[in-house]
């Protein structure tokens, strides 16, 4: 078992890398051609809800991925069939219809998101939603496929078919900047470079499926029929339906965010460029352990075996937390540096670098918190408990709603005015709040079902002793980064930001062997304590 759960992180690490590769490549690329936009803005706008499948449905980590995956872990691969077949035929008619509804109602759909849309984005954003509408039933298909792979063992292809899209993107943008530099008639630039980016991202998700069909036909696992009266495929629904709607409530927090940042002209823009960093390493981080982890969990529950699983989340939790604080550091010392490197070139000026720098050193605060919810999120799945979830994220969601509008100056219908506006940072401390909250909240949840049993004051300990070798190593790197005065130089710089975070990463590790936290060796060896327990 420990041989193969680290064989399975390291290709499921080295697949994500690669796919986290190619959408930093791409990102590159839209910044410089897009910079802060009305084509770029407009695209994060239409892009909300057919991403939201993407990511829910399609993604892996999704309800309907882990869903899947736990569900035909515990059962032989004949039995495993059935299950999958029945899925393939119930979740794609599904969206099927929702994709039809999404194409004809786009315009309303748009207005109910972003309001506040100046009415040449609200245009662009409607053509492009229309484009990408068809992305919805590809989302099933892509999650089905995520997750019936992985319940075979087969990493590598889930890990690495993002790539693919990004491929798609950078094509549709390089073509984008042709006819950007050979036109002439500017007013066309905006709907142009919109619809290129939404027929882009349409083809990318179609080939992220057309990929792995050769190893579903394999495998007799991509075939289409029904059979409501199979066990397996309840479990799954069971699993999948809270599942889902916990995870769409946590996506309602984003439609929220875009809903007041509509009226700040370039917040979309900003927080998807601030956002892409954050989730870049935060991708390979959690597909890495969480992936992996989540048929662990599940044989670990069946086994009944509550002392074994205790330990595991326990670990676990040490790594998200150990993990995620020394990354927020590097974000908040480096975040403008960071920032300045990926972006700072072409249409992105040194406006939107200040913009985006300063989103960033906001996210870096509550990504501890974001892992650690995914984490435990997972573990109820594995429970075969998606209600838990769901009901803490319809709390977050009203949370979200009362957070945003406190601190971005919000009006209510009625009138009354939040006395503070902290404009596109609010919207991210709102979310952070959120995070706090229902990670929290499912912390104690978790130790009541089992009993009482996970050392919650142990854990509070070791989170305080974190935050201490957060701090230290982010004081000695931030000090580092301003004595170390390169010039504007791309070489000069990485090698400044790579040194920093070097140094920051060995502050970080002795400060946490000097306080005696155990499971910091998991920054290097992220399985290793948790294959001990295994």
């Amino acid at each position: 078992m420990k041989k193969s759960l680290r064989k399975s992180a390291l290709i499921i690490s080295f697949g994500t890398f690669i796919s986290k590769l190619g959408g930093m490549s791409r990102e590159l690329l839209i910044a410089s051609a897009f910079g802060i936009s009305s084509a770029y803005d407009a695209y994060n706008y239409a892009y909300v809800i057919p991403g939201f499948f993407l990511i829910l449905i399609g993604g892996i980590n999704g309800p309907l991925h882990n869903s899947v995956t736990a569900v035909l872990s515990k059962r032989d691969k004949k039995e495993g069939l059935k299950v999958i077949h029945s899925i393939y035929t119930s979740v794609s008619l599904l969206l099927l219809v929702i994709s039809i509804f999404i194409f004809i109602f786009s315009a309303p759909i748009i207005s109910i998101i972003a309001p506040g849309l100046s009415e040449n984005v609200h245009n662009i954003a409607v053509i492009q939603l229309q484009i990408m509408s068809p992305i919805i039933l590809l989302s099933g298909l892509i999650g089905i496929s995520f997750g019936s792979l992985n319940s075979r063992n087969i990493f590598f292809i889930t890990s690495i078919s993002p790539i693919i899209s990004s491929i798609s993107i950078i094509l549709g943008v390089l073509i984008f900047m042709e006819i950007k530099n050979s036109s002439i008639d500017s007013s066309m630039l905006a709907i142009n470079g919109g619809i290129i980016l939404a027929k882009a991202t349409l083809i990318g998700a179609l080939l992220q499926f057309i990929i792995q069909i050769p190893s579903l036909i394999k495998r007799k696992l991509f075939k289409f029929k029904f059979d409501l009266n199979d066990s397996g495929f309840r479990e799954v629904w069971k699993i999948f339906a809270p599942a889902s709607l916990s995870s769409s409530m946590l996506q309602l927090n984003v439609i929220t965010d875009l809903f007041f940042a509509s009226s700040i002209t370039g917040a979309a823009a900003a927080l998807g460029y601030a956002n892409f960093l954050v989730q870049a390493p935060l991708g390979i981080i959690s597909s890495s352990l969480l992936v992996p982890m989540i048929p662990i969990f599940a044989k670990t529950i069946s086994s009944n075996d509550n002392n074994r699983l205790v330990k595991l989340i326990k670990n676990s939790l040490i790594v998200c937390l150990s993990s995620m604080i020394m990354l927020s550091t590097i974000f908040i010392v480096l975040g403008t540096s960071i920032v300045s490197l990926i972006y700072g070139r072409g249409e992105f000026d040194n406006q939107a670098i200040k913009v985006v720098s300063g989103l960033l050193i906001v996210y870096g605060i509550g990504m501890p918190f974001y892992l650690c919810r995914d984490l435990l999120v997972r573990v109820f799945y594995s429970y075969g408990d998606g209600l838990t979830p769901f009901n803490l994220a319809t709390i977050g969601i009203i949370l979200n709603v009362i957070l945003d509008w406190l601190f971005v100056g919000g009006n209510f219908a009625w009138g009354i005015q939040s006395p503070i506006n902290l404009g596109t940072k609010g919207l991210i401390l709102a979310t952070v709040g959120v995070n706090i909250f229902t990670c929290t909240a499912l912390l104690f949840k978790l130790n009541y079902k089992l009993g009482y049993q996970i050392p919650i004051k142990k854990l509070s300990l070791d989170f305080i002793k974190l935050i201490i070798c957060g701090l230290t190593s982010g004081t000695i790197g931030y000090l580092l980064n301003l004595i170390i005065n390169f010039p504007s130089n791309f070489t000069l710089q990485i090698i400044k930001i790579i040194f920093s975070s070097a140094t920051l990463f060995i502050t970080f590790f002795l400060t946490a062997k000097i306080l005696k936290i155990k499971e910091i060796q998991e920054l290097i060896s992220p399985n290793k304590a948790i294959n001990s327990e295994v």
